[in-house]
């Protein structure tokens, strides 16, 4: 698919993935929709940043658990640009066990509510708002971003990272990727991307990894089959393929976790049998 003067609507884009995410189809001369909600320091580097790229750039304020809110994004998107190609649906807020502790905490008063309504109940509200729109628009391609947990749950290593409600949220985002296929279809394709670890997310520079001691996180990076995470661009680069190359996939599920889902099972040596 071409991408030259295409519009993509790409949450997150504030912080390390969706910036990436964001600069990668910018350089592909993608105009851009950047809905912003907290980290203001992280917001004003992003507006900075993009003022360099020569394609079109809407950021605007917007909380994507609210209908209203999301309507609203939606109708300036249509009066700025009149079309929208490329949704990246990278939107969500996952306690790690190991920085929040249990749900019964106090200061974890809200935080199941966060996980389900940011994780799952934001990206449909996108998806539903986006695609009369993007219909309009002709050939597109959306992406939903989800991680590893939904297979792993609060398990194995990996249970210090991933909260029972985020997990399960991402669990059901595979049951949305496939519905939104047949319903997009045939005009707009729908793909999914879970992700493992990856720096930023889940992995380095994050605070639940800065927190962990060393024995941790070398269990984590063991159970990985390439031994270490993933980067930003690296995650960039499999959404470009998904959006531009990926002209015949929709309906799948891409997992882009370096292994660590099969990390826990070890090939043995071939037994020498007892057959002669």
């Amino acid at each position: 698919m071409q991408l030259q003067g295409k519009t993509a609507l790409i949450p997150g884009a504030s912080r390390a993935i969706g910036r990436a995410v964001a600069r990668r189809l910018a350089k592909e001369g993608v105009n851009l929709i950047l809905p912003t909600f907290d980290w203001p320091d992280s917001v004003r580097e992003m507006k900075e940043e993009f003022k360099e790229f020569e394609v079109e750039v809407l950021t605007l304020p917007v909380d994507l658990r609210d209908q209203r809110q999301v309507q609203e994004m939606m109708a300036a998107v249509k009066k700025r640009f009149g079309a929208l190609h490329l949704l990246i649906n990278n939107i969500e807020r996952g306690g790690m066990p190991i920085v929040h502790g249990s749900y019964e905490h106090a200061h974890n008063h809200e935080q199941w509510n966060l996980e389900i309504e940011t994780t799952l109940k934001a990206k449909w509200l996108l998806f539903h708002h986006c695609l009369p729109l993007m219909k309009q628009s002709g050939p597109g391609a959306i992406v939903n971003i989800s991680s590893i947990s939904a297979l792993t749950g609060r398990s194995g290593p990996a249970a210090l990272l991933f909260n029972d409600a985020y997990s399960a949220a991402n669990r059901a985002i595979s049951s949305f990727t496939e519905t939104w296929a047949r319903e997009a279809a045939p005009t707009i394709r729908v793909n999914e991307l879970m992700l493992g670890l990856i720096q930023h997310r889940h992995g380095e520079e994050t605070k639940g990894w800065s927190v962990m001691n060393a024995e941790q996180k070398q269990k984590l990076l063991t159970h990985t089959l390439l031994q270490r995470t993933g980067t930003a661009e690296e995650v960039a680069g499999t959404i470009l393929f998904l959006v531009r190359d990926a002209t015949f996939i929709t309906g799948s599920v891409l997992r882009m976790d370096g292994g660590f889902y099969l990390g826990g099972g070890h090939v043995p040596d071939m037994p020498a049998g007892i057959l002669t």
